[in-house]
C-alpha cells in the first residue's frame, strides 16, 4: 500500500469536508460539529505558538473520553507537537512518572483525574489545563499565562472576517518516520513503557480502515474504549472523524444499561468494545427475553429451533441500535460458550488482534469472512511469522513487521532491543499459529 497523503491530510480534508457536519458529541452533553473543533484547534496553535511550545515538544492527554479530549490530540497533532495520552485509571504515581518520563511541557486533564493528582510530582510541566473548559489550572510560565488570556483577541486578529475552510492549513509531517504519538501500555512490571508510533503506523491503519469499514460522512459512531488506548484511538475517533463520521462519547462506564439505553438512540454504525461488553449483554439482556426458562443454557446447547434463533438475533441486533454493520472484539480472548451462541445466531461479530506497539492492528476479517476461533487475518499491511525453537512444535510466537509498526520504546533502548529480532522483526509476546490463507490463532 502505497502512501499517498499523510496522516494530517486526512484529518485537514475531512473537516474541510464536513465543515457543517456535526462530529463530536458527549452523550447528554455538548456537540461540535467540525468547524467548531477547527475553530479550537485554531485556538490552541495561537496558544502552544505564543507559549512557545515548538513542533517536536510532548503535550499529555488524561481523562475520560469525551469531545475536549478529542480536540486536545487533534490540536497536538496538527501542530506537530507529540501526543502523550494517559489513561485515566492509572494511579496517581503512574501519571505523575509518565509526565516526567515523556517531558510532557502541558497536561491537558479531566476533573476527575485531577483531583489526585499533585502539580509538586510534575516538575518539568509548563502548565496544566482542565479538559472541561481548557482553563488553565497551573501556570509556571508567563507567556503560556498571556497566550490563555489573550488566544481570543489573537484569534480574532488572525481571522478578522470569519474562519472558513480556505483557513485550514496544518503543517505537514515532515516525513513517515516522524514522532506522532507516545502511548504509555498499561505494563504489568513496575512502570510502563513509552512505545514511540511514527505518523506511518497511525496513517497505514486509518488508511487500512477506510480500505475495510464501511464508515460513511454523517454514520454514527460510539466510543467506548478509552482514548487513552491506541485501539480506541485509532478505531473508533481518528478513523470515524477522517471518514466525516459523528462520534458519540459516553463519558461513564459502558455498563449494559447505559449501551441499552445511548445505543438505541444513537444506532452506531460500527462497534468495536471487548469480550467482557458483550458477554454481559448477552447474559443479562438478552437470553432472559429470548426464553426465561432456558436462557442460560442457550449458551451450551445447540440451538436447534430456527424461531429461536431468529429472536435471538433480532434482540441482540436491537440492543446494539440496530443500524451497525459489525462489530469489533479486542482486547482478549472471547468466552468460548459465547462465541459458539453468536455463531449459531449469525450475529456479526469479528475478533481483531493487535498490540500497541503495532498502533494497534496486526489481524483482522470482515464478520462474513472470519473464521471461528481465530483472531482474523494478518493485514495486508504488514507480514507474520512464527517464529518455532523446536521446529516439530505446533505452536511458536507471533512476530510481525510493517509500516505500523512503533519505531522503539521512549528513553529504553534495551527493551526495544529485547522485542526485536536480529533480522527486524517485532517479537509479539504471544503463542499462534497461522493457516495458509493467513488466519491468526492465538494460543
Amino acid at each position: 500500500m502505497e502512501q499517498e497523503q499523510g496522516f494530517i491530510d486526512y484529518i485537514e480534508q475531512s473537516i474541510i469536508k464536513n465543515w457543517d457536519r456535526n462530529a463530536l458529541t458527549d452523550y447528554k452533553g455538548i456537540t461540535l460539529q467540525y468547524k467548531d473543533v477547527a475553530r479550537k484547534i485554531a485556538k490552541f496553535h495561537i496558544v502552544l505558538e505564543s507559549a512557545g511550545i515548538r513542533p517536536g515538544d510532548k503535550i499529555a492527554v488524561c481523562g475520560r473520553n469525551s469531545a475536549h479530549w478529542a480536540v486536545a490530540f487533534l490540536a497536538t497533532v496538527t501542530y506537530g507537537a507529540v501526543i502523550v495520552p494517559i489513561l485515566h485509571e492509572f494511579k496517581a504515581d503512574n501519571i505523575h512518572n509518565i509526565v516526567n518520563h515523556s517531558e510532557a511541557k502541558l497536561l491537558f486533564v479531566g476533573d476527575r483525574a485531577w483531583e489526585n493528582l499533585n502539580e509538586e510530582a510534575m516538575p518539568l510541566l509548563m502548565g496544566i489545563v482542565l479538559l472541561t473548559d481548557f482553563t488553565p489550572v497551573v501556570c509556571r510560565n508567563e507567556q503560556l499565562m498571556e497566550a490563555f488570556e489573550h488566544r481570543n483577541v489573537l484569534y480574532g486578529t488572525r481571522f478578522p472576517k470569519n474562519f472558513r475552510p480556505e483557513h485550514i492549513s496544518y503543517r505537514k509531517e515532515e516525513s513517515p518516520e516522524e514522532l506522532a504519538v507516545i502511548n504509555y501500555t498499561s505494563g504489568t512490571t513496575g512502570y510502563s513503557k513509552g512505545v514511540m508510533l511514527p505518523y506511518r503506523s497511525l496513517w497505514s491503519n486509518v488508511a487500512y480502515c477506510h480500505e475495510m469499514l464501511p464508515v460513511r460522512p454523517g454514520d454514527h459512531i460510539v466510543s467506548m474504549l478509552p482514548l487513552g488506548h491506541v485501539f480506541g484511538m485509532v478505531y473508533d475517533f481518528l478513523y470515524g472523524f477522517s471518514a466525516g463520521a459523528h462520534l458519540y462519547f459516553l463519558t461513564r462506564m459502558p455498563s449494559p444499561k447505559i449501551i441499552a439505553q445511548s445505543f438505541s438512540e444513537i444506532r452506531p454504525r460500527i462497534i468495536s468494545c471487548v469480550p467482557l461488553i458483550v458477554e454481559k449483554i448477552i447474559k443479562k439482556n438478552i437470553l432472559p427475553r429470548v426464553d426465561n426458562k432456558i436462557g442460560k443454557l442457550l449458551l451450551r446447547l445447540p440451538i436447534i429451533n430456527d424461531k429461536i434463533r431468529a429472536l435471538a438475533r433480532k434482540e441482540a441486533m436491537e440492543i446494539f441500535g440496530g443500524n451497525f454493520d459489525e462489530i469489533i472484539i479486542g482486547g482478549a480472548p472471547f468466552n468460548a460458550e459465547v462465541e459458539r451462541f453468536l455463531k449459531q445466531i449469525g450475529f456479526p461479530y469479528t475478533i481483531a488482534y493487535g498490540m500497541t506497539e503495532c498502533g494497534p492492528l496486526i489481524s483482522y476479517a470482515p464478520w462474513d469472512e472470519f473464521v471461528l476461533g481465530s483472531s482474523g487475518k494478518i493485514l495486508d499491511i504488514m507480514e507474520a511469522r512464527i517464529y518455532k525453537e523446536n521446529p516439530e512444535a505446533e505452536t511458536g510466537e507471533i512476530q510481525v513487521r510493517g509500516e505500523n509498526v512503533m519505531v522503539g520504546y521512549y528513553k529504553n533502548q534495551e527493551a526495544t532491543q529485547e522485542v526485536f529480532t536480529q533480522d527486524g522483526w517485532l517479537r509479539t509476546g504471544d503463542l499462534g499459529s497461522m493457516d495458509s490463507n493467513g488466519n491468526i490463532f492465538i494460543r
